[in-house]
């Protein structure tokens, strides 16, 4: 099963605008990324709808930063993205009359749930800006 990388893809872009002195192009980031310009649109339309992005067209037009990195946590990129469950462990419901299978299921969920539950806690005391270096990470000395 393919990894589903968007968020550190986005991650990776958001962090590189703010690095830059004016907008990257659909086709600069898709050549960062080893993609193709119209999936960086689709996706980059995505965080200008949840305001972390903006555009402009024409010469010198592209994507640029509409906040400050700082303002921008993990969590609220991987929210904007829609993105689904944080693992792709899947429970089996081939013998879902069984009560093994069930016990066994019950056991995989409750930890995926309990581990989801710490990783967005953990997304959303991470900034952007900490990713950039701007800020030492969450619990480091500064």
């Amino acid at each position: 099963m393919r990894k589903d990388s968007r968020l550190s893809r986005m991650l990776h872009v958001l962090v590189h605008m703010h690095h830059q002195t004016s907008p990257l192009t659909s086709d600069q980031i898709a050549l960062m990324l080893h993609t193709n310009p119209v999936v960086v649109r689709r996706t980059m339309a995505i965080l200008k709808a949840a305001g972390f992005v903006s555009s402009g067209k024409g010469h010198g037009g592209g994507w640029q930063l509409a906040m400050p990195l700082a303002q921008i946590t993990l969590l609220d990129i991987h929210k904007a993205l829609k993105e689904g469950s944080l693992f792709t462990l899947g429970l089996t419901d081939e013998h879902n009359e069984c009560p093994i299978e069930q016990a066994v299921n019950t056991a995989i969920d409750d930890v995926l749930q309990a581990a989801e539950a710490l990783v967005l806690e953990r997304f959303s005391q991470v900034t952007l800006d900490q990713l950039a270096g701007d800020q030492p990470p969450l619990g480091m000395p500064g």
